[in-house]
């Protein structure tokens, strides 16, 4: 099939941002003739990866053949809606006048949804191009949004929710097939009117070439073999609740345990604030970490934390730090509601803790650190073997691959 990929995200860009990539290569291996439709990388810091230079539009392809054309965009990622609406806007906008036609012919597109302004071309290929749509949402609007405080409080927030909810309703209408990426999200795209027909599960999958990867910092950060490594990588903002997570480790008293933090965010330096109160020796800022070396990092954690303060949208959130963790093969300490926690308890690999309760939190890592290393190493094992079953590349390029067959023989296509 000739199909296509539309994604405000794409390589280089690290994270989440890189998975799309690894789609697109995994259907050109797969035979398909690939085309994608993003825009220049400058997640997350807000600056242009290196060798890029903005410009109107890009064409490349790269080492598996799938042609990639870039457009324009306003770089940032700092704290300022303002900014962020910017670029959101100015990627649909510059999408529209210099990209879709890179689009014409397709049998099928691939849309990543958020954020949600990539729905003005996507129309225009659904629409102008006649070219049948796999929808994945991969974040939840407006509950993202609200959550993150984007879209502000009382009367006028309210109103804004309302309208990204039409207009969210008005994409799955749009799409031949919406996939979702955990089951309470499918649950509650049904009960926001998606038909059920349109809806397929499509979990998310990590970046694997990474989590395979040799090599820890254990050396370079000085721990010695017997100690416990407990590592929170990620966004260190409201949503994560890591005050509680610190909290906790306050209450345990194992000489063995040692707290790294990876990453920032609004939240970093009331942290640091709060673990200098408590007096916490074992407790380490390591800051933002480069994409290059967060495989080592993942390998350097005994057991990851995942932590997401108890909201209405935290029992909807998948965090893609959970498939990355199990791609890894290492164990998970959850402090979540919702899917994550049912992953950690489905995989074996997880221990779960009551998000926002340092006590309960406390209680699971005393049971990390009773475990040891060589038993969190087993309940990592599981935890690959699980990831290999239900999140592996292999398999969501497959689900991928079928529905984007399905979208494109409904379209009439094939």
């Amino acid at each position: 099939m000739r199909v296509g990929l539309l994604t405000q995200w794409y390589d280089p860009e690290p994270g989440p941002a890189a998975l799309p990539g690894t789609l697109a290569r995994g259907l050109a291996r797969r035979g398909h003739t690939v085309q994608v439709l993003t825009g220049f990388p400058n997640y997350p810091t807000g600056r242009l990866a290196p060798g890029y230079r903005m410009s109107r539009r890009q064409d490349e392809v790269d080492a598996e053949g799938v042609r990639i054309r870039r457009v324009a965009l306003y770089p940032s990622h700092d704290d300022s809606p303002l900014r962020r609406l910017a670029t959101y806007g100015t990627f649909a906008a510059s999408t529209l006048a210099s990209g879709t036609d890179a689009l014409r012919g397709l049998d099928a597109l691939w849309v990543s949804n958020s954020p949600i302004t990539v729905s003005l071309p996507m129309w225009f290929a659904r629409y102008a191009h006649r070219i049948p749509v796999v929808l994945h949402v991969l974040d939840l609007w407006p509950d993202s949004a609200q959550a993150s405080g984007f879209l502000g409080a009382g009367r006028r927030g309210a109103l804004l929710a309302r309208g990204m909810a039409g207009w969210c309703a008005a994409m799955y209408r749009s799409a031949a097939q919406v996939a979702y990426i955990s089951p309470s999200v499918g649950e509650l795209l049904v009960r926001r009117g998606v038909p059920e027909h349109k809806l397929v599960h499509i979990p998310m999958w990590a970046d694997e070439k990474p989590a395979a990867a040799p090599g820890d910092l254990r050396a370079e950060l000085g721990l010695r073999d017997d100690q416990i490594v407990l590592v929170y990588a990620g966004t260190m903002g409201e949503a994560q609740g890591l005050d509680a997570l610190v909290d906790a480790v306050a209450m345990v008293d194992d000489p063995r345990l040692v707290c790294l933090f990876a990453g920032s965010g609004g939240c970093e330096e009331r942290l640091r604030r709060q673990v200098a109160q408590h007096g916490l020796s074992n407790v380490r800022f390591l800051g933002r970490l480069p994409a290059e070396r967060m495989p080592a990092l993942l390998r350097t954690g005994d057991a990851h934390v995942v932590s997401l303060r108890p909201t209405g949208m935290s029992a909807y959130t998948m965090p893609s730090k959970v498939q990355a963790i199990l791609a890894a093969g290492r164990a998970l300490l959850v402090a979540a509601d919702g899917d994550a926690a049912a992953v950690a308890s489905a995989s074996g690999a997880g221990i779960t803790a009551r998000p926002g309760d340092p006590h309960s939190i406390a209680d699971a890592v005393r049971v990390v650190c009773g475990l040891g290393r060589e038993k969190l190493d087993l309940l990592g094992r599981d935890g690959r073997e699980f990831y290999d079953r239900e999140y592996s590349l292999a398999s969501g390029v497959r689900r991928v691959e079928e529905a984007l067959r399905a979208a494109a023989w409904a379209g009439g296509r094939r």
